[in-house]
């Protein structure tokens, strides 16, 4: 309400792959290391539902002015449908976000930056988009896709330089076709501010629709690089809908 938004959307991760988390480096984090095993493999603690939903409720009831929407950002859908469905049998959920964050690797799941040191770099985004694509067109449990550039937020500069969407247009517009043929809306995530050369592919690809995403896993960084991604997306032809908590869709 400080920042004057209107609206905002607590879309908590709803996580069941269990993957391998860093023991060293700049992407080590003691929160996750807590819930990781010897070995360092991370089995995601069961999701109180019932209680986050109770939590919105306290949130719409103490602050009435505001529109707050309950949501979940669901990891890999394509491969968990089982138990997303029995979170999602709890309650509403007003906007569900499908997400990719790992890949297979050495007989469990990483993420990027766990694959990049001894992978093809170019080879680890390619194979990051062809899965966006797969779990576009194998799973409908979700309506937007959230940070399809998720791996370009840990690429290795230092050994590969600057990271260049160009480098995998084919892939990000295979990616894109598939999401705007469903029907789904693309997120405009400010974590790392998405290049304007993907929000022109999906234009072209028939995309109609986005909504913007902070990923705001800290309180200070909610609505961090808004003005300047409604600048980039009124530049591309979306505008804002009726509502504060719409979409925004073509001109």
């Amino acid at each position: 309400m400080e920042l004057g938004l209107p609206a905002i959307a607590f879309t908590e991760h709803l996580d069941h792959t269990v993957w391998r988390i860093a023991s060293d480096g700049p992407y080590v984090s003691d929160q996750l290391t807590a819930l990781a095993d010897a070995g360092g493999i991370l089995t995601p603690p069961a999701f109180d539902a019932a209680g986050y939903l109770e939590a919105i409720e306290r949130c719409r009831d103490r602050f009435p002015q505001l529109r707050v929407l309950s949501g979940l950002e669901l990891g890999e859908p394509h491969r968990h449908g089982d138990q997303i469905a029995r979170v999602l049998a709890v309650g509403r959920f007003d906007r569900l976000l499908g997400s990719l964050h790992t890949l297979p690797d050495q007989g469990t799941f990483a993420e990027p930056w766990g694959i990049y040191p001894y992978r093809d770099p170019y080879d680890v985004v390619r194979a990051y988009l062809a899965d966006v694509a797969r779990m576009v067109a194998t799973s409908d449990m979700f309506s937007v896709l959230a940070h399809i550039d998720y791996p370009a937020r840990s690429w290795p500069t230092e050994n590969a330089g600057s990271f260049d969407p160009a480098a995998f247009e084919e892939e990000f517009r295979h990616a894109l076709r598939e999401t705007a043929g469903s029907g789904r809306a693309l997120e405009v995530n400010t974590r790392l501010p998405l290049h304007p050369s993907v929000l022109t592919w999906w234009h072209d690809e028939g995309g109609d629709a986005i909504t913007f995403g902070s990923d705001a896993h800290l309180p200070g960084s909610v609505g961090h690089g808004f003005p300047e991604a409604a600048h980039m997306a009124e530049a591309h032809g979306f505008r804002p809908g009726k509502n504060p908590y719409d979409l925004w869709g073509r001109g």
